[in-house]
């Protein structure tokens, strides 16, 4: 292809068009998800060295990186423990010793005595004075003139079959060409640009694949500088949009309208030993409104740790399966599945549904029967993990999905499950034990409509949290006999199930001797992650018949596990947790009438971050305003999940360090799909060219 011809291309065309592409490499690129020409201009490098300059061998300091050169005046092969390959050079200053461990035979015959050697890398203390080891280097002969860098280096991701040198070199030659293309074409309308200060597309892909030496080479590598600003925030713009645009697909797809008078979903509130609250009573009205219409409802309920989002679903489900629909309720952990089966159990005792049991700890034939009951439709009410979603899994009219912590699933497992429809898509009901802020709600969730409960029901105490020294823990456990001894039960929880060196905590198994060491009269038991589903299963069984006084576990415990007699846990180095997570352990107590504490035990000395979360903990039971303080001292990442939303995988935005953004982010959406509808797509495309499919979200 003529470069006359790539004048016609656009920044959209496909990579393969571009005539500095062969096939090989376009075919491996697009392994990688670079389709498109802007696909390549949008690789962010991982961090940038400075090659631009050269350092005196006497100027060295031990522990910077930087680029050397000189003369080679020896070559040898050393033989220790293992064989090395050395190499000394020297300039008018003084000398350094190159050390490889790993060479080859090529290597020495192109060090000679004489050459010229140009290396880059770490400076470090070596036994015969200052060396650097396995650099990146080229030797070439006196006569040469080899200029420097111009810019810094960019140092990009490693692709198979894609050499460094060769991404390099190709993202440069596709940004002379596209350079006057990028000015014209930059899709963020100016008064956003100058509103949140953000620079021109063209100068900041100048600077990111080119930076001038001029620059901060630590805000480049921090990624402080502003060129990563407007990337960020286009990027976080385009995600938000494509939510938006989700939200509008919906009202285009078709879900089964689910309408029945209630009659099993009453009687189950009739026969409750409680009162719904007005909150959970609104929402379930909402969400039976929902299920009318033809459109899949996708609705986000949010509400703190004892709320009672579970029964509202549980009514939700009955109101589907009156019409004649199945439902599939899906938790992200065993424990949690396990827990949600025997409470819809128990509440649907005594009706006559069968409820099916999906997870991976059954065996075959087990699994057989339970997918021959979904497929028949003898199965009215699903319950599982992950395993709900497996090709094998077959309904026979699914019509309600209900997904429990979803920010723990990843994008492409709900679009399995809700694949699933036979009837059209299924309508979802997401539950969030997270309470998550309005400004991140909005953000992020931005193709779901959001409840909120937000009381907890009728009798239920504020719990009572106390910080205490680990060096008075035995007074701890004392108080723990009294508590015991007037039939109430208590949790322990601890990180860790065996002992590290590494990290200073107890571990469950040592916490559970040292209590049966000192409370003989107590009955205790254990629970963590790495016990079979049986064993978790006859534990939890255990302690909610009242057999176990005191469960010692780990984090396991988290979501979902409702003891009302338990009224007192303790929260072994409650420093390494954070505000999120000590709010959600802190509920598996006060679900009863009685009043319940909460023991944050930390071991001293704690820093000033951990002093301030304890501090929070103790003086607030408010999920959304301990969820606020979270924000503001860790960022979203406990909020969230380590996947950052489950939905999203950024390619330079970081949740943790972006989210200040976010309200100017949506402002700026709602500015563009008022004033600038036709950018939305391109704007979307060129951050998701591949895209989730969000239409099925």
């Amino acid at each position: 292809m003529s470069e006359a011809t790539v004048a016609s291309l656009s920044l959209e065309s496909p990579l393969i068009d571009f005539y500095d592409v062969n096939s090989r490499v376009a075919h491996r690129l697009q392994q990688q998800g670079i389709d498109r020409i802007d696909d390549l201009l949008l690789q962010i490098p991982i961090c940038y060295q400075d090659m631009t300059r050269i350092v005196p061998l006497s100027a060295l300091v031990i522990g910077s990186t930087v680029q050397v050169q000189g003369t080679i005046t020896q070559v040898k092969k050393q033989y220790a423990r293992r064989p090395m390959l050395l190499c000394k050079i020297q300039d008018k200053s003084a000398s350094l010793n190159i050390r490889w461990f790993h060479f080859t035979a090529n290597q020495q015959v192109r060090l000679q005595v004489g050459q010229i050697f140009r290396g880059f890398g770490e400076i470090r203390q070596g036994r015969q004075g200052l060396e650097m080891v396995h650099p990146q280097y080229r030797v070439f002969s006196p006569q040469s003139f080899v200029p420097v860098a111009e810019h810094y280096t960019p140092i990009y991701p490693k692709f198979e079959g894609v050499s460094a040198s060769t991404l390099s070199q190709l993202i440069g030659k596709v940004l002379d060409h596209f350079y006057q293309q990028l000015l014209t074409i930059d899709w963020l309308p100016e008064a956003v640009q100058t509103r949140y200060q953000l620079s021109n597309l063209a100068e900041v892909l100048e600077i990111l694949h080119r930076p001038s030496p001029v620059l901060s080479l630590q805000q480049l590598n921090e990624r402080t500088h502003p060129i990563f600003k407007r990337l960020i925030f286009e990027e976080l713009l385009a995600h938000h949009l494509g939510l938006k645009q989700a939200r509008m697909n919906k009202r285009y797809s078709q879900a089964p309208a689910i309408v029945t008078r209630g009659s099993l979903s009453q009687r189950l509130q009739d026969e409750l030993p409680f009162a719904l609250t007005q909150g959970q009573q609104q929402v379930l009205k909402t969400i039976q409104q929902d299920l009318q219409n033809s459109q899949p409802m996708a609705r986000l309920i949010q509400g703190d740790v004892g709320s009672g989002k579970t029964i509202v679903a549980i009514l939700a489900a009955l109101h589907a399966i009156e019409a004649g629909y199945q439902v599939a309720l899906m938790a992200p952990t065993e424990l949690l599945a396990e827990q949600h089966c025997r409470v819809i159990r128990n509440y649907l005792s005594d009706y006559d549904l069968k409820i099916a049991w999906l997870s991976s700890s059954l065996t075959k034939k087990q699994r057989n029967e339970q997918l021959q009951a979904i497929a028949s439709h003898e199965a009215a009410f699903i319950i599982g993990t992950h395993a709900l979603f497996q090709k094998d899994v077959i309904f026979h009219k699914l019509g309600l999905m209900i997904i429990d912590e979803q920010h723990r699933f990843g994008v492409a497992q709900r679009l399995q499950l809700q694949q699933k429809g036979t009837d059209g898509s299924p309508h979802q009901l997401i539950l969030s034990a997270t309470p998550i802020p309005r400004t991140l709600a909005m953000t992020f969730f931005a193709d779901l409509d959001v409840s909120i409960i937000d009381m907890l029901p009728s009798g239920r105490l504020p719990i009572e949290t106390i910080l205490l020294s680990s060096q008075r823990k035995t007074v701890l456990i004392e108080r723990i006999r009294s508590i015991v001894q007037k039939n109430q039960q208590v949790y322990w929880v601890c990180p860790l199930i065996e002992m590290s060196e590494q990290v200073a905590a107890q571990a469950v198994t040592q916490m559970f001797t040292t209590l049966k060491e000192q409370l003989l009269d107590c009955r205790i038991g254990y629970l963590h992650g790495k016990m079979t589903a049986v064993e978790k299963e006859a534990v939890m069984a255990d302690y909610q018949a009242k057999k176990i006084d005191i469960l010692v576990a780990t984090t396991v415990i988290e979501v979902g596990i409702d003891v009302p007699n338990a009224t007192l846990i303790v929260l072994e180095n409650a420093e390494r947790l954070g505000l999120s997570q000590l709010h959600q352990l802190r509920g598996r107590v006060g679900r009863g009438t009685q009043q319940s504490y909460c023991v944050l035990l930390y071991h001293p000395p704690i820093s000033k971050t951990a002093q301030k979360r304890l501090s929070v903990m103790r003086d607030c039971n408010d999920g959304f305003e301990i969820a606020k303080e979270d924000l503001a001292i860790r960022g979203p990442g406990d909020l969230l999940g380590t996947e950052q939303t489950g939905l999203f995988r950024f390619r330079l935005a970081d949740l943790s360090r972006d989210y200040r953004w976010l309200s100017s982010v949506r402002a700026a959406a709602h500015y563009i799909e008022q004033t600038h509808p036709t950018i939305i797509k391109p704007l979307i495309s060129r951050w998701l060219p591949r895209g989730l499919d969000y239409s099925l979200v």
